[in-house]
C-alpha cells in the first residue's frame, strides 16, 4: 500500500483528472488529505483511490462534451498549495502560475514605492500603500497581486485582514519580458471594467512610465515618460517622479 505523500499535481497526473478537479474535491473534502501547513496539502493515492472508487465522480472524456471548464474563483485560490520561487493569479477564471520577479524589477518596485510612501503620507496620511504579495480580489473569478496598489483613506472599507476585496485608487504593474502582454491586454481590461481608477505601467527594460486614468469607462494615458524624464502626474498635485531614480542602480 503506498503511503507516500503527494502534491495535488502528482495527484492529479496519477488518476488522469485535472489539477481543478483535485482542489475541489479537496474544498468540498470528497477525498482525503492532510494539511501540512498553509495551503499545503499533500494526499495518499491509494486512500484517495478508495475514496473514488465508487466512480460516480470522475471526469468524462466524452468528445461530445459541450460544457465551458469551470471557471476558477477564489474559493479556489485560497486552496493553491504554496510553490516557492511561484506566485499564482486568477483572471477571468483561468489559473496564471508565474517565477518570482527578477532584481531589476523588485528594485524598480521598492524605489517606486518609497516614492509613493512619501508622497501619500503627506497628502493622505491615512490611505495605505501596499506591495506583492497581497491578494486583490475584484471579482470572484479575479484575483490579482499587483506590485504595487494605493488604497485611499475613503476605500478603508475594502481593506481585509487577508486581502484587498475591491478595486483599489491605483495600481501599478512592472512589466517583464514574459508578463507584458498579459498586463497590457488581459488585465488592463479587468482593472478598466473593476473601475480601477489610476492603472500604471512600468517597463524597467524600456524604461518607460505609462499612467493611465479612467475616463467615461476607458484608460486614458494622462502622463507618461522615458529614460531619464521627470514624469508629473495632473491628477496628483505635487507628486514627480524622476525616472532616473527608478532605473540607474547607482542611485
Amino acid at each position: 500500500m503506498d503511503k507516500e505523500l503527494i502534491t495535488a499535481q502528482a495527484l492529479a497526473e496519477a488518476l488522469h483528472l485535472s489539477v481543478e478537479t483535485i482542489w475541489r474535491y479537496t474544498r468540498e473534502k470528497k477525498i482525503p488529505y492532510i494539511e501540512l501547513g498553509n495551503k499545503q496539502y499533500r494526499y495518499k493515492k491509494d486512500d484517495v483511490i478508495k475514496a473514488l472508487s465508487n466512480g460516480s465522480i470522475q471526469e468524462s472524456a466524452s468528445p461530445y462534451e459541450t460544457e465551458e471548464p469551470r471557471k476558477l474563483t477564489y474559493q479556489d485560490y485560497l486552496l493553491l498549495p504554496e510553490e516557492p520561487g511561484y506566485h499564482f493569479e486568477i483572471l477571468d477564471g483561468m489559473l496564471i502560475k508565474e517565477p518570482a520577479p527578477n532584481v531589476m524589477h523588485q528594485r524598480v518596485s521598492r524605489r517606486l514605492q518609497r516614492i509613493l510612501e512619501d508622497y501619500f503620507w503627506k497628502v493622505d496620511p491615512k490611505g495605505e500603500v501596499f506591495d506583492a504579495p497581497l491578494d486583490v480580489t475584484l471579482h470572484d473569478v479575479n484575483v490579482v497581486q499587483p506590485d504595487l496598489l494605493y488604497v485611499a483613506s475613503e476605500q478603508e472599507v475594502i481593506v481585509k485582514d487577508i486581502r484587498i476585496d475591491g478595486p483599489p485608487m491605483l495600481v501599478v504593474e512592472i512589466l517583464s519580458p514574459s508578463t507584458s502582454r498579459k498586463d497590457r491586454l488581459q488585465k488592463r481590461r479587468i482593472y478598466q471594467e473593476a473601475r480601477v481608477e489610476h492603472y500604471w505601467l512600468v517597463n524597467p527594460q524600456e524604461k518607460t512610465l505609462e499612467c493611465f486614468a479612467w475616463r467615461d469607462g476607458v484608460y486614458a494615458l494622462v502622463a507618461g515618460g522615458m529614460e531619464e524624464e521627470l514624469v508629473e502626474h495632473p491628477n496628483f498635485p505635487g507628486l514627480s517622479i524622476t525616472l532616473k531614480a527608478l532605473w540607474n542602480k547607482e542611485i
